[in-house]
């Protein structure tokens, strides 16, 4: 029997040895050592790994601290956009501006040899949705130039200096790759006018800006880089940054007219939709005023969805009139039941109907519903507007007066079945959009006896610090004249009617 010496045991010895048992008494100090070794080891060996897995958290936090202020934007050694200028339809006139900077990009000698400078900026102005980035793309694809894009709020981070970093990283790359493009899009969220808004500027934001002036015109040139740059707040944006030598062109870039809807045809890439030959482009046209080609590539994508939910191999006109429906009014509802309500909407819609087929300087009439849709809208009247108003935005006298009675005649349907005193609320937006539009008559356009004068401003920008508190334009006696101007455009605000008065 074997007894280690941590098992010694005077006792057990004896009485071991008394009934004959041979005991061999072994020292446990060598394998003690040995457990005492390996534990202590493991806990090492568990310290040294933690230790480690530190040092690389911390390296790791070292390397981002040293690219923080490091340009994060996208870039394309070839122009590999995949867009070029026959992709972009209905908006030929901002294509004839950018043809020239694909000029400039294509054959530079041609224009320097005769001392033309290369425009250092473009900046494209326009509503959202209209195509301000699709040319951007087009511009690159076309020139076939290295191509940087980079969003103006990537600038901007909570730590100030960060966003000049940024803003001189982006140049240097640039300059190593140029010719080339750098488009910044949105720019109005870094560009924004100086020491300007209540509260004071702010300093990280004025910071970038600073350093993006300086790289677009500073002591040091930077020949062989275009920068592009969008917005639809053009307003807002520091005078310093507009000026020529920084941005030497500004391109609008407005919504499609009539003939831009209709080569548009709905996408920036008509190829990309199979429209069948009985969907008339020309009556989707003239159905979509208004309309960015953003909206309009959406419309036709919405019509496609329809067709394949009703089951159908081919798109009809029903399907895109059905969008441009849901679109511009709302998702149809189920019909109204036979009730007082639904025959007080037949007739207040009866009202614009009958106004828009007899007056004569009315629109079009094009479509009566009574199916509610969604947002409160029992019934709606649709009219055809003429383009040549609509897209140029250019309205006469006769016009505005048919419009604001047109407006008026379901009110006065109301009142004419139904009489006074059993007219509804129905007719809440309209005579919210009459009186809109009669005040601006009298004060925006001169259409009234107090001649033509501007009585009051379009809008009042009270973040940019300027007019913090509002005031009044007009001393009161003008503003009771306004009023009475007002009253006379309006029939509705011009007091109780006489018996037998037509409606």
């Amino acid at each position: 029997m074997v007894l280690f010496a941590s098992d010694r045991n005077p006792e057990l010895i004896r009485r071991l040895r008394e009934n004959d048992v041979d005991v061999e008494i072994r020292d446990t100090s060598s394998s003690g050592a040995l457990a005492w070794l390996a534990t202590n080891s493991l806990l090492a060996l568990i310290l040294i790994f933690g230790l480690l897995m530190l040092l690389r958290r911390s390296a790791a936090g070292a390397g981002n601290a040293m690219n923080f202020g490091r340009s994060k934007a996208r870039f394309q050694m070839e122009a590999k956009t995949g867009v070029v200028f026959d992709d972009v339809a209905g908006i030929e006139e901002a294509k004839e501006e950018l043809q020239e900077v694909v000029s400039f990009l294509k054959n530079p000698e041609k224009f320097t040899a005769i001392g033309a400078r290369i425009p250092k900026g473009v900046l494209l102005i326009g509503q959202p949705g209209t195509g301000k980035t699709l040319l951007a793309k087009a511009i690159s694809g076309e020139a076939g130039v290295p191509f940087f894009s980079i969003s103006g709020s990537e600038f901007v981070e909570m730590f100030v200096g960060v966003g000049a970093s940024r803003v001189r990283d982006l140049f240097r790359k640039a300059k190593e790759n140029a010719p080339c493009i750098v488009f910044i899009d949105e720019i109005d969220a870094v560009g924004r006018q100086r020491g300007a808004g209540i509260g004071g500027g702010n300093d990280e934001r004025e910071q970038t800006l600073n350093q993006l002036l300086t790289e677009m015109d500073g002591f040091e040139g930077n020949s062989g880089i275009i920068v592009i740059a969008a917005t639809n707040r053009v307003d807002v944006l520091d005078t310093a940054l507009l000026r020529p030598g920084r941005f030497d062109r500004q391109v609008v870039v407005d919504l499609p007219t009539f003939k831009g809807r209709l080569s548009n045809s709905g996408s920036p890439r008509p190829q990309q939709k199979r429209l069948p030959p009985e969907v008339s482009l020309e009556a989707v046209a003239r159905r979509t005023p208004g309309f960015s080609g953003a909206e309009l590539a959406n419309l036709l994508n919405e019509a496609a969805i329809l067709t394949a939910r009703r089951r159908k191999e081919a798109m009809t006109m029903q399907e895109v009139e059905d969008a441009i429906d849901r679109i511009t009014i709302g998702l149809s509802l189920t019909p109204l039941l036979d009730s007082s309500r639904k025959r007080m909407t037949a007739y207040h819609e009866v009202g614009h109907a009958l106004l828009t087929t007899l007056l004569k300087h009315s629109d079009e009439l094009n479509k009566v519903t009574i199916i509610p849709r969604s947002g409160g809208i029992e019934g709606f009247t649709q009219s055809l507007p003429n383009e040549d108003i609509i897209d140029s935005g250019l309205y006469t006298r006769n016009w505005l007066i048919d419009r604001i009675t047109v407006a008026l005649g379901g009110l006065a349907a109301e009142a004419e079945v139904f009489g006074d005193d059993e007219t509804s609320t129905g007719a809440s937006g309209d005579i919210q959009q009459v009186t809109n539009l009669a005040r601006q008559m009298v004060t925006l356009y001169g259409m009234s006896d107090l001649g033509p004068v501007a009585l009051e401003s379009m809008d009042n920008q009270v973040f940019l610090g300027r007019n913090l508190m509002p005031r009044s334009e007009v001393s009161e006696e003008m503003a009771s004249k306004i009023d009475a101007k007002v009253r006379e455009n309006c029939p509705h605000l011009s007091g109780p009617r006489s018996p037998g008065a037509a409606r």
